[in-house]
């Protein structure tokens, strides 16, 4: 694993002689990396962290995948068996450090690139961190679906003296032993940061819900969520949505009473708009048994207090707000034209924006097939593109 900048100084001019560059060392960046240095073309995979799978290093202690070790491995290496059905954070990190040893890869650290533009005669301009400006015949983003934090307006949320961190922030519930907390969004990271708080030993767990989600099991007699998740992929949403109903009653109980009522809109119509299903993995015990108490969504913020929606004013001692990412990109490609209103690629995987051909993207999107499995995909369509667009201009390996 090359770690020195040296791969990143500005590469000869003449057009067969610029690399693919790859932006990001996730499982995104090293899948394309591997896929396309199995056809032999170079790729150059910069990372602005010190080190390959930055972003997974910094989730919480307890999160494992909530996607099955077999169909999250990457191409041309399986996850051990030792890591078990359920990967833990720590042996994804493992896991990607083998990874880039064991497939060669050119890995670059320490650089971050701040703008892709055009490059004159062709290819694409990289400015860099430290003055590089380096010219690459294709350029795929893979910075990552979690790249920036997202906290929402709230009114009075600059005024607000109290702790307060975004789930970005949080690593174990230690800090909170004792203590009143209250969660804000009850996505899978929400849903699982109050659970961990319950068994942290916090003194109450409240949960801020603004639209109730759908929730399933992660596994209902050995059969993974995941494998339905794949299944769906290719049907007709309202076919699923009709499917998933009955499913879900006979799988998850009713927490009307608690605060979580079953969705009105169907399960597969809130993951075309972007919401996943919060897969189980202790909620529904801790909701049912109190330990998790479910409340309105946060209004704003006032004297020191949380408003709801529902007019309660309340007080904890901390507040987590597990309220998503922004994908981060309109400084990086803002100006190309390739984004849509939400600050999304219009393009993934083999297909390049119509504008910016060479252009790539890959982990943008949160598939409830997964994750993983879907990067996996994207690096080989990526690598087939470039090598039927782009394969007369980039740097081939030698021998």
């Amino acid at each position: 694993m090359a770690d020195s900048t040296a791969s990143a100084e500005p590469q000869p001019a003449h057009p067969a002689d610029r690399p693919v560059y790859v932006i990001g060392a996730g499982p995104g960046g090293l899948a394309v990396a591997r896929a396309l240095r199995a056809r032999g073309l170079r790729a150059v995979v910069l990372e602005r962290a010190d080190h390959v799978g930055d972003s997974w290093r910094r989730h919480y202690d307890r999160l494992r995948l909530h996607t099955t070790r077999r169909l999250s491995a990457l191409p041309g290496l399986a996850m051990p068996r030792r890591f078990g059905r359920w990967v833990s954070r720590d042996d994804v990190v493992r896991y990607l450090e083998k990874y880039v040893e064991y497939h060669q890869l050119e890995i670059v650290t320490g650089v971050e690139v701040f703008r892709v533009e055009r490059a004159s005669g062709g290819g694409w301009l990289l400015h860099a961190s430290g003055g590089r400006e380096l010219t690459g015949s294709a350029v795929v983003v893979a910075t990552g679906f979690n790249h920036t934090p997202r906290v929402p307006d709230w009114p009075g949320r600059d005024t607000y003296t109290g702790e307060f961190r975004h789930a970005a922030e949080y690593r174990d519930a230690a800090p909170y032993a004792g203590r009143d907390v209250l969660v804000v969004g009850v996505g899978n990271t929400g849903a699982e940061i109050a659970v961990d708080l319950v068994e942290g030993g916090a003194s109450r767990v409240r949960l801020a819900v603004r639209t109730a989600p759908h929730i399933v099991r992660r596994s209902t007699a050995g059969w993974a969520a995941q494998y339905t998740g794949v299944l769906c992929r290719r049907l007709p949403v309202a076919l699923v949505d009709r499917l998933a109903r009955p499913l879900a009653r006979i799988s998850v109980p009713d927490l009307s009473a608690q605060g979580l009522p079953r969705p009105g809109t169907g399960l597969y119509s809130r993951v075309a708009e972007g919401a996943i299903p919060v897969q189980d993995v202790g909620l529904i015990d801790a909701v049912r048994g109190g330990r998790v108490e479910v409340v309105a969504a946060v209004d704003g913020f006032e004297d020191g207090k949380i408003l709801l929606a529902d007019g309660t004013r309340l007080a904890p001692d901390a507040v987590i707000a597990a309220t998503g990412y922004r994908r981060g990109l309109e400084g990086l490609v803002g100006d190309l034209g390739v984004l849509d209103g939400r600050g999304r690629p219009v393009a993934r995987g083999g297909d390049t924006p119509p504008d910016a051909p060479g252009l790539y993207f890959t982990g943008f999107t949160n598939p409830i097939s997964g994750m993983l499995r879907e990067l996996a995909i994207d690096a080989e369509r990526i690598a087939k593109a470039v090598t039927k667009r782009e394969a007369g201009r980039v740097s081939r390996l030698p021998g």
